[in-house]
Formats: C-alpha cells, structure tokens, sequence
C-alpha cells in the first residue's frame, strides 16, 4: 500500500511540476522582517484590516514563520500566542487542551476551523478530539483571534478563535526523518488548466513510534494523514479534506495501557461562490458539510485488580455531522462606512453513539464486566441504550450585522452584534464594540468589548459512562471582554500591549461524583472574572537578524489549575545559505492542593523554559534542508490534567528531526 502511495505521488509530481513556474529569486524558507510585520486579516471583522486597524487582539503566522518555529502541528503553534498555551491531554496523550487568558477545560472554548470551516462539532465540542492532528506542511498562514469572536462565529468563539488555512498556490514536495522512528512526506501541487480554472491538492503523510514511558513501559506512537483536494474558478471554490489519525498507548480516560487506542477521522466539502463583487457589493455564500468519527477506548481497570484474565477497556464509539448553509454580504457606502451583514443555518446532530469495550453482556445490552462477558479482545457496540441519550440534533440560525464607520481620519468606529438560536437548547446575543484612535503616524489605542458564548454539546448534556454523566439542564456559558489594546509599529520594530478583562458567567465544569474523583458530572457551577496583561513584540535587529517575543501576566488565579504567567521568544539570523532560529517557551509553576493525601500527593511543578530550533540550509532557489527540533534539551515536566489521580501526565521529550524540501 505505501508502495502504491509513493508512485502516485511521484506520478502527480511530474505531472504538476510540468505546468509549475519557480522563482528563482525566492527561497524555500526566507522570511524577511517586513514580510513578518505586513499582515492582513479579515478574520476579525470579515473586512481586510492591518495589525493597526483591526478591532481584535490578533496574531498571525504564515507557512515560513511556522516552519522557523519547528512546531509540527498547528496546535503547538498556540505555545507562541499570547494569552493561549497548548499542553498534552489524557486522550493517548497527543490530544490538546487548550489553556486560554486563566482558562484550562477540556469543552472547546476555542473555535478551531479550517478554511472557514468549523472543526468544533456537537458531541464534545472541542476540536482536537476528532482531529488532534493537523500538519504544517498543508498550512499557508494561521490567524489567531485573542478574545471573544461569537458576534462573527458563533458557539466556541469564546475565549479565541483559530483559522488555518491551507496552501493553494504551492508546488513543493518535502520528506522527513526523524527520532523514535519519525518519517513524515508531503505534497503540495498546483495547476493552471485555462485563465479560469485553479486546481491544487495537499497531502501530508506522518508516522512516529514514540518515545518510552516508565515505569508504565508504554509509548505514544501516532499516524496520521491529511488529504486536501480543491478547485478554484472566477467566482467560487471547491475544496474536500479528508484526514485520519491514529493514536495508541500512553494513558487514556487516565489509564496506562499498550491496549489504549484513539481514532479520529473526518471528511469534509466547502462550496464557495461569489454571487456579486462590486465597488459597492459583496455577496458570497458557503455549502459546508463535515463529518466525525472517533473509536477509542482507555483502561478502565488492569485485570490484576478485578481478579479476571483481562484488562477492561472502554471508550466512546462516536459519530458526528455538520450541514451548514451561510450568506455573508458587504455594501461599501463610502470609503468611511461600510456595513457587513450576513445569516446561517446549521444542521448539527450525533448520527452514532456506540462504545467501544473488552466486556459486553450482549443479552443486557449493557457492559458487565464478569468472565462470561469477556470478549477477548475489544469490540464495538453501537446499538447502546445507555447512550441513545447522545444521538441528539442541535439545529441552529444566526443573524449577524456590523458597521465600520470613520469618525474621523483617525478615529474608527466597529458596532456589530450576532444573534445564535439553538432549538431546543438556547439562544444568545452577541455584540461588540471597538473604538480604534490614531494617536499619531505611529501609534494606535484600541477600546473593544464582546460578549461570546459556548452552547453545551450532547456529551455535557446526555453522557452516561464510566467517566462521565450529563446535565440536561445546563445553560450556555458566556463571556463579558473588555480589552484596551496599545499599537506601535516602526519600520524595525512593532509592539502590542492588550490590558484584558474576562467576565465569565454560567461557566461548565466538571464536578467530581465521588470522594477519588473517579467520575464526574458537568453543571454551571462558575462566574468569576479574570483579568490579565499581553505583551507582544517584533524587533529588527539587523538586515540580518530579528527577535520576537510574547508575555502573558494573569492578574487572577487561573480557572483550574493552570500557568499564571507566562511566555515565548525567538531569535533568527540569516547568513549567506543559512539561517539559525533558536525559540523558548516558559511556563509558570503550577500547584494543585490534593484534596485527600492518603489518595493522591500534592501536584507541585517549578517553572521551566523548553527551547526549540530550527537551521536551514538552502542548498539552491528549490531545494532546501532543514533541521528541526523541538524541546531541544529534552526538558522532563509534567502538566497538570484533572483527570489523572495524581494530576501528572508527563510532557513530550525531544523531537528531533531533519527535512529535505524541493519547490517546483
């Protein structure tokens, strides 16, 4: 099969590299300074705005400044943003949570998409679970908004939100070794068929065996694909992604076990057509389908400790999908008012709610874990009454309306708001305001407020395992943000200072059942308001030679145990056909008080820097060899998860790899 691959790989290469164009002037991974300040984003607004104008806390990454980094997937990514950090979580290990300006739960508080296209679906409401992998070497840029986007987005725009988009202009192919038997190889093709017609495709293909684990003599083995296939003409887009990983071992619903599985699969269309473009109209609309599915299971209980011949295993079996119908339009009254407006109508339901188990008593239909009822192995059920409760639909609308209008040449007014209805669960209003005044050529203040929310997902709502049990009766949670933002930027440096104040009301959390924390439940148990500074910087050293930096300083406690400070840096030289870029992520200490000693120790861990680097060598204009690494020194840590008795869950070693890419 892998030979299979590689032929048709190597078959859709030259077949594209025969219609492709190189630059010879432009290097594979040359990143200027100016190139790294000169963004534009419409992901804040929907309106094409620079790190000045835009009415957000923003950040942006494009495909050369993330592979400086050498992160490996774009959730490490949020290592470098201010106010978000990325850690590893108890499924298989190579799931991410998300901690979020002194927020660390695992409920999706953070809107995940790719191309415009929702990743957070109805079950558990987080991204990552269903696709905690997606690869670097599909993506062009990642757009990062720091605070509340629902009065744009929607549910899970809460406390940010995280838009990939992939490459769809590039011919390049690249393939990598690495340590605890990394291999990874990708593609990415483009082709002009006519003056109107685009065709390009990603694919990214990674394995990695992964690195020990004692005493529990386990690994984190990992595999995964990522499949993009997509079309572009005058006024439309089709793209269809498909992606599949793979995790085994490691811990699992807090159990350490070789027997520990994770699969996570999606596949996914977007239409896009552009009904009308004018100097005065915008009109476009978007056909969304995506579809989920997760079968994982985690130790539960060793046979040792039930007297029985084997392991009792359990996880969801677990399907979800997502039809979505948008309309966004734009009328430009004049070069200082513009209005945006658009609606939406979602169709969201759990199609499958099955578990995955080694002891079923199928005359029961239930599982019972007694010799009889061993089934010698694992096996999927997804006919399960106990959770019939989860195949829930959650059928949507929203209207949205918002208005940029220039007070003045240097005063700039955003007033927008977005109105969500979920059937038979909630509704919410969503405003923003956002005053943005030139002080002077060089210097911007910003005053925004919003309000975002999160709608509870069916696993919150009807679960009924061995680790959770759902609350019908909960309530969205939502978000009062008000930020005043300082703008600075020079030829050689630019710098941002974001003062925020969270306000989070009717917030979900988990609630421990019993006296071990072995099961919880979820309810609106939480208002509370954290307040915090960001600090981000970029600065040009030499022609040769920049440094950029970011702080995050929490006011307030973090809302379950999470890091009250902390930041990132990166220094970069270019000389002659190479170029350096060393990073550092630094994290507070964290202490969590044990509830009871006689069950479980205090979680106590020292602050600790993890460095990164990356050094290219660009051998010619197309071709270019890179080493990556991230934790450099091979930092031993832990990070704190809720879920495991002792709240340790050890963090990833030293990722050392080296990459070989061609551009055609």
């Amino acid at each position: 099969m892998k030979n299979k691959l590689v032929l048709f790989i190597t078959g859709c290469v030259f077949s594209f590299s025969s219609f492709a164009q190189t630059d010879p002037d432009e290097g594979l991974f040359e990143l200027s300074f100016e190139e790294l300040l000169d963004v534009n984003i419409s992901l804040a607004t929907k309106t094409a705005e620079t790190r000045a104008s835009v009415p957000s806390s923003i950040t942006v990454f494009n495909h050369q400044h993330i592979s400086l980094l050498g992160v490996n997937s774009a959730y490490e990514l949020m290592n470098f943003v201010p106010g978000f950090q990325s850690t590893r979580g108890d499924w298989v290990g190579a799931v991410p949570k998300e901690h979020t300006r002194g927020v660390y739960l695992d409920s999706g508080n953070v809107l995940v998409m790719i191309n415009g296209l929702r990743l957070n679906e109805s079950s558990f409401g987080k991204a990552s679970v269903y696709m905690p992998f997606i690869p670097v070497e599909i993506i062009e840029r990642v757009e990062f908004i720091r605070g509340p986007g629902s009065a744009l987005y929607g549910s899970n725009a809460f406390l940010g939100v995280m838009n990939v988009v992939t490459k769809q202009d590039a011919n390049q192919i690249s393939v990598a070794l690495g340590e605890q038997g990394h291999v990874e190889g990708s593609v990415n093709l483009f082709k002009q068929l006519n003056e109107e017609i685009d065709v390009y495709a990603n694919l990214s293909w990674q394995t990695r065996n992964g690195e020990r684990y004692m005493p529990f003599n386990v690994r984190d083995p990992i595999e995964t694909h990522f499949v993009e296939l997509g079309m572009k003409w005058q006024n439309g887009r089709l793209s269809i992604h498909h992606n599949r990983t793979k995790l085994r071992e490691f811990v699992n619903l807090a159990g350490w076990s070789v027997g520990n599985e994770h699969n996570s699969e999606n596949i996914a269309f977007n239409l896009t057509h552009q009904w009308l473009s004018n100097e005065k109209w915008q009109v476009t609309s978007d056909v969304q389908f995506i579809e989920h599915e997760i079968i994982s299971n985690g130790l539960i209980a060793p046979a040792e400790l039930l007297g029985l011949e084997s392991d009792f295993f359990v996880g969801p079996a677990w399907q979800t999908q997502d039809a979505t119908i948008k309309l966004d339009a734009s009328y430009t009254f004049d070069a200082e008012l513009v209005l945006n407006f658009g609606a939406e109508y979602s169709e969201e339901e759990q199609s499958k709610a099955g578990i995955r188990t080694s002891y079923f008593d199928f005359e029961r239909g239930d599982v019972y874990v007694d010799k009889p009822y061993d089934q010698n192995g694992l096996t999927t059920v997804y006919d399960y009454d106990a959770f019939s409760g989860l195949l829930q639909s959650f059928d949507s609308y929203a209207v949205y309306g918002q208005v940029k209008y220039g007070i003045t040449p240097d005063t700039t007014l955003f007033l927008g708001a977005r109105f969500d209805e979920v059937k038979h669960i909630d509704n919410k209003l969503s405003p923003r305001l956002a005053i943005i005044y030139n002080i002077y050529e060089h210097h911007t203040v910003k005053l925004q407020y919003g309000e975002s929310f999160r709608t509870p997902v069916s696993n919150e709502l009807n679960s009924n395992d061995d680790v959770t049990i759902g609350n019908p009766n909960l309530k969205s949670e939502y978000v009062k943000t008000t930020e005043l933002v300082w703008h600075a930027q020079y030829d050689s440096w630019q710098a941002d200072v974001v003062v925020f104040d969270n306000e989070l009301e009717d917030f979900i959390n988990l609630v421990p059942i019993d006296a071990e924390q072995g099961r919880f439940t979820f309810d609106n148990v939480f208002e509370t308001s954290m307040q915090g500074v960001e600090l981000n910087g970029n600065f040009n050293l030499s022609n040769n030679t920049w440094f950029e930096l970011g702080y995050t300083q929490l006011f307030d406690e973090p809302f379950n145990a999470s890091f009250k400070r902390f930041g990132a840096l990166a220094l970069t030289h270019q000389f002659l056909d190479f170029q350096l870029s060393i990073n550092a992520v630094w994290r507070d200490s964290v202490f969590v008080e044990s509830l009871d000693l006689s069950v479980s120790p205090h979680f106590n861990q020292s602050a600790y820097f993890v460095f990164g680097s990356s050094v290219t060598w660009q051998l010619s204009p197309v071709q270019s060899l890179q080493l990556k690494a991230q934790n450099l020194f091979d930092k031993g840590y832990v990070v704190f998860d809720p879920r495991m008795l002792d709240g340790q869950l050890p963090a990833k070693g030293r990722n050392l790899r080296l990459q070989y890419s061609y551009t055609f």
